[in-house]
């Protein structure tokens, strides 16, 4: 065994208390600091070694993800990490195109887990054109061998839904590769029922570099429907015009702020005016008056107007717990005591609920009020007002020890 492998490989191993989701995490931890030795090695290290090294090291921790409970998601992320070093250092290493064509449809086909894609786009400088042909013939006896093709609907109740589902992921990427409009039309739009797909087509069509067309398809996705895919299709239209088309940014921003009107697409579209915001300032106000937290949030987070918020979320009769805490840690600064009726009612709305977690939190505003009003005539109110808490939930032992941890009187 090589020093890389000594340094690499005994991380990546599966460990018997992996299945438990604090020593998964520890795993995963030690498993990153394996891909970290082997990203510094590829420029000083035998390609061929580091190549053995990243193989047994995506084999391994494939092996670990099955049994473990990765619900953290670290040990997926030491994966994919591992799976797009392979491409890089076979190419480097100068691996056999047969050889790695056999891998890759193991790999896909047969491995040990079903959620991992590879991209032939990524393996196209390894295998070169003979073995892109051979992975491309391998691929379509693959497809004769299931019958006939499901439908789209069909397909997941099929026997060979992860073969099918494999092989049109295959489809996808090759179309990138050949830079073939009409296949990644065709592979990537497919029926165009899910805003998501024409999504897709569009980062397809930017990633070989077709931009208007990927600016056309980005908002062929916007104007789908009203849905959240729709809605991130328009993050995405909207970064590619700020990149290639800064000039309709602004008019992109605010047909998204009509679609959608919110405190993020709001602030978005602030962020696109520039200097304009006063033309285009009364129609966001009218609009998010609808929703009094968008308003609030919107006035506090991006026109950092504390005051301004303060007096909207009485005018609108703002209801969100969220927002009105948000609102208070700002305005707290600017009038202490205007707060503290805001943060007796929340503490009153945090304890409907029996939960030790609403049990802290509730002794913790308590122990706020208690600062903000220390020194001052509401000092005494806070108190009592702590005292009859304690009074009204005596049956909540839970709760009292938590207002003891808290200092509380």
């Amino acid at each position: 065994m090589t020093t890389l492998a000594d340094d690499v490989l005994p991380l990546m191993r599966s460990r018997a208390e992996s299945h438990r989701w604090d020593a998964a995490n520890a795993h995963g931890h030690d498993m990153h600091r394996g891909v970290d030795i082997l990203e510094a090695a590829i420029n000083t290290a035998d390609p061929a070694e580091v190549y053995a090294v990243t193989h047994k090291a995506l084999a391994s921790a494939c092996t670990v993800i099955a049994r473990a409970d990765d619900s953290s998601g670290i040990i997926g992320d030491v994966c994919h990490r591992l799976l797009a070093l392979h491409p890089q250092v076979a190419a480097t290493a100068n691996v056999a195109p047969v050889k790695l064509v056999d891998w890759m449809i193991k790999f896909q086909f047969e491995g040990v887990v079903d959620y991992f894609e590879l991209d032939p786009v990524a393996y196209a400088p390894a295998l070169g054109e003979r073995g892109m042909v051979t992975y491309r013939a391998r691929l379509d006896a693959i497809a004769a061998s299931l019958g006939p093709r499901a439908s789209d609907d069909a397909r997941f109740g099929s026997g060979h839904a992860h073969e099918w589902f494999t092989l049109d992921h295959n489809a996808r990427r090759l179309a990138v590769l050949d830079r073939d409009i009409d296949a990644i039309i065709r592979t990537h739009a497919r029926s165009r029922k899910v805003a998501a797909w024409l999504t897709d087509t569009a980062k397809a069509f930017q990633e070989i570099g077709e931009v208007d067309l990927a600016i056309d398809w980005a908002e062929q996705a916007v104007e789908f429907d009203r849905g959240h895919q729709s809605l991130t299709a328009a993050s995405h239209w909207c970064r590619l015009l700020e990149e290639h088309r800064p000039n309709e940014v602004l008019a992109a921003r605010l047909r998204v702020f009509r679609h959608w009107p919110s405190a993020v697409t709001a602030a978005n579209l602030h962020r696109a005016t520039g200097a304009a915001w006063p033309e285009h300032r009364d129609e966001v106000m009218a609009t998010l008056a609808d929703n009094p937290s968008d308003s609030v949030t919107f006035v506090l987070g991006t026109l950092n107007d504390v005051e301004w918020a303060w007096r909207l979320a009485q005018s609108l009769a703002l209801t969100s717990a969220t927002t009105w805490s948000e609102l208070i840690k700002a305005y707290e600064k600017l009038d202490p005591l205007a707060v503290l009726p805001v943060h007796q009612r929340l503490v009153d709305e945090t304890l409907v609920d029996a939960d030790a977690r609403n049990y802290r939190a509730a002794a913790q505003r308590l122990r706020k009020m208690r600062k903000l009003a220390a020194g001052t005539n509401r000092a005494a109110d806070i108190d009592a007002f702590v005292a009859e808490l304690r009074d009204t939930h005596r049956r909540r032992p839970r709760l009292l020890q938590e207002f003891d941890r808290a200092g509380l009187p």
